[in-house]
């Protein structure tokens, strides 16, 4: 274990509680198109697989046509740009866990589902603290998670070679993604998702709090 050199990080349950401010957005977009509104558990379920699934999901089972999906986006994207830093913060623990990091020299990145120039804009703005090695989220023409893809390019950028990566996620897709990239699969039981989910999708560990993380360095 004490070989790992770099932690790759989800960003949504995992480094950031952004569980509120998602649910207040998509329920803004659910409201103008007249269906109800979900709660922070559903959404919790709904999000991990970019803004499109996440309303796919919200949206009510008949009404997931491709223009009311396409609506549902524009108006939640909308909203969230205003809302985004409302209630979202850092989870209690990943201050400390990433100031013990940097202490150790571990190098770090986040990959996240969000939209690129958004994901470096959330980190920017709330963990600014921290010097991440790479962060990348969703770009047009290239595959989400848990397509391993990104993940790689990003070992590339650290120069560490992917079984020296811990990746550190909350859900199915980040699992998914670490076992396909070659990374250890670390699974956050403080952010969306259950621990069977984590272990069912290939998680080799599961955190209790992010402090935990240094056991395994």
């Amino acid at each position: 274990m004490s070989n790992f050199k770099a932690v790759l990080f989800d960003l949504d349950g995992t480094l950031l509680d952004t569980a509120e401010d998602l649910r207040d957005s998509m329920n803004v977009a659910l409201g103008e198109l007249g269906f109800p509104p979900r709660t922070v558990q559903e959404c919790k379920i709904f999000v991990g697989d970019g803004v499109e699934n996440f309303a796919i999901r919200a949206l009510p089972p008949d009404c997931r046509d491709k223009d009311t999906v396409r609506r549902c986006v524009a108006a939640m994207r909308g909203d969230y740009a205003t809302r985004w830093a409302v209630k979202t913060r850092p989870y209690e623990g990943v201050a400390e866990l990433l100031d013990a990091l940097a202490q150790r020299g571990v190098a770090m990145g986040i990959l996240s589902n969000k939209p690129d120039e958004f994901t470096k804009m959330m980190v920017a703005r709330l963990l600014p603290r921290w010097r991440f090695g790479a962060v990348r989220g969703a770009r047009k023409g290239a595959a989400n998670k848990p397509d391993p893809a990104a993940a790689l390019e990003m070992a590339c950028a650290l120069n560490v070679a992917p079984a020296d990566f811990i990746y550190v996620g909350d859900t199915n897709t980040d699992m998914r993604t670490a076992v396909a990239a070659g990374m250890f699969p670390a699974g956050a039981l403080w952010g969306f998702r259950t621990a069977e989910e984590l272990l069912a999708n290939g998680a080799k560990v599961l955190l209790e709090r992010p402090i935990d993380l240094l056991k395994l360095l």
